[in-house]
């Protein structure tokens, strides 16, 4: 597996946290992969094998690029072979603004965009061995349509709070950082992602208590009260619900992980 990421050009953190390239073997015993949620939306791309998301109905085809959006909870995909991804991992306060796109709640979303013309170069830039060069497109193509929106103050705002606070504000305090009221925080927060701040804010937590992919041994009580959780059995709760596991398994295979492939890791393909 390997895997790189390149921080975005100034004139996009406050809309995407970072790029970046994964490239992952599959075989027939071992097709599938977990997403788990988290605070972010992500744009991706694919290349080499066929990419499949597993639905009520069977598995499902996915074109590249497509978005997987703020999850409700974790998603199995299925890859054949080699396959390499690029990711523009977005704020999803920003993310629908900035494809023109509305938004909407759904998990992994089929994408029809002018953005799926990068899919051709970005191919002969990896299959010449140059993912610096792929990534670094990408990221031109996004500071381009960047330059074509006016940010939202409130939301720029709000977001940040958000992020410095990992998501443990409460959402009078985070409609404060913004200088708005609950009502018109939420109201403009809801239009522009399809999620209230609580639910995101759940999210940036949890993914903050899964540092325990980095650190397996951490102290579980010790993480509640670091991120606000009113106690250990709070956080065990949450956990499950965006991650599918409890925190103490999740530890336990990510110690597992780590004595054969290392901590290195996107949010993307986590399992």
């Amino acid at each position: 597996m390997q895997h790189q990421e390149v921080d975005p050009p100034d004139a996009l953190r406050d809309t995407v946290q970072d790029f970046w390239y994964l490239s992952r073997d599959f075989h027939e015993e071992h097709p599938h992969w977990q997403v788990v949620p988290d605070g972010y939306a992500e744009i991706i791309f694919y290349f080499g094998s066929t990419c499949r998301v597993a639905t009520p109905d069977g598995w499902q085809l996915l074109p590249s690029p497509f978005l997987v959006g703020l999850l409700p909870q974790p998603v199995l995909f299925q890859a054949e072979s080699r396959i390499e991804f690029l990711g523009i991992k977005c704020f999803p306060w920003t993310v629908f603004e900035l494809l023109g796109l509305l938004p909407g709640k759904e998990g992994v979303r089929v994408l029809t965009h002018p953005l799926a013309q990068l899919q051709a170069p970005l191919a002969k830039w990896l299959q010449a061995g140059n993912v610096a060069e792929a990534l670094a497109q990408v990221a031109q193509y996004f500071e381009q349509a960047q330059a074509q929106v006016v940010q939202n103050r409130l939301l720029g705002q709000a977001g940040r709070a958000m992020r410095a606070a990992n998501g443990t504000l409460p959402v009078s305090l985070v409609a404060a950082a913004a200088q708005a009221t609950v009502r018109t925080l939420e109201r403009k927060f809801k239009q522009a992602v399809g999620h209230t701040v609580k639910d995101v804010s759940g999210r940036l937590r949890v993914e903050q208590v899964r540092r325990l992919w980095l650190h397996p041994t951490a102290n579980l009580a010790g993480l509640a009260h670091e991120f606000g959780y009113a106690d250990q059995s709070h956080l065990g709760r949450e956990f499950k619900r965006y991650s599918g596991t409890t925190p103490a398994a999740f530890a336990r295979k990510a110690a597992r992980w780590q004595q054969t492939v290392g901590t290195d890791i996107v949010a993307f393909v986590l399992a």
